[in-house]
């Protein structure tokens, strides 16, 4: 038995110090899930059930660089956010068992369509179209939570030209990551290899071509993009 067409290719993120690859399954993403970020998006801070939305693990641009500016938008936002990978999986996990199915941790940028994003949101529609979209999930290398630990707390900020934008703590998370794996591994069969972006503080904005966006999580990674 063959393929009837060449078979794409794994998305991967490597793994900081080694010449491993974490093979990639699924992206889920969480969203509003720090108080002033929700404010800031025009939504009540209050712990409402956390809700979550998919990106395509071949959105996936792993490391920094010239980063293209999307098609079909003009008004397109970062997102600057700790993400994390399974090394195994489940379902209905228990918050105390949760961090021991974490791999480790990277960061990432949530990029956003913003317009398209709201057109559908007006729509009652998916947000697909504006989050989904190709390259709109850059990342860095996956650092094994033997080195980093499992954070609770620590800067997580991005920088615009030089100039801080956001400035957040991961303590500032409403769904802490033990919560968001139970409720997640409630609504899907989780699996070794998806990742979860673990949500963004206040300071989001959009960009123009030409932009140095510089973020970082502290003790985990930096991650440097220049829009194009």
């Amino acid at each position: 038995m063959a393929y009837v067409i060449p078979q794409p290719p794994q998305s991967f993120l490597p793994v900081a110090g080694t010449d491993d690859q974490f093979p990639v399954r699924r992206v889920y993403c969480v969203g509003r899930n720090y108080a002033e970020h929700a404010i800031e998006m025009g939504h009540d801070p209050d712990r409402e059930p956390p809700f979550f939305f998919m990106k395509c693990p071949d959105n996936l641009m792993v490391g920094g660089g010239d980063w293209p500016y999307p098609v079909a938008s003009n008004d397109v936002h970062w997102e600057l956010e700790m993400v994390l990978g399974l090394k195994s999986g489940g379902t209905n996990i228990p918050a105390a068992q949760a961090l021991d199915h974490v791999f480790g941790y990277a960061v990432g940028l949530d990029m956003t369509r913003r317009d398209l994003q709201g057109e559908a949101k007006k729509m009652g529609r998916p947000w697909d179209v504006g989050k989904a979209f190709d390259l709109a999930a850059p990342c860095t290398a996956i650092h094994p939570a033997e080195k980093t630990g499992h954070p609770t707390a620590g800067r997580i900020w991005l920088e615009r030209n030089g100039e801080v934008r956001q400035d957040g703590d991961l303590n500032q998370m409403i769904w802490k990551i033990p919560e968001m794996i139970e409720y997640l591994s409630g609504l899907f069969t989780l699996a070794p290899g998806d990742l979860i972006f673990t949500g963004t503080p206040a300071g989001v904005g959009a960009v123009q071509r030409g932009d140095v966006l510089k973020g970082g999580v502290e003790g985990v990674d930096e991650l440097t993009i220049k829009v194009v």
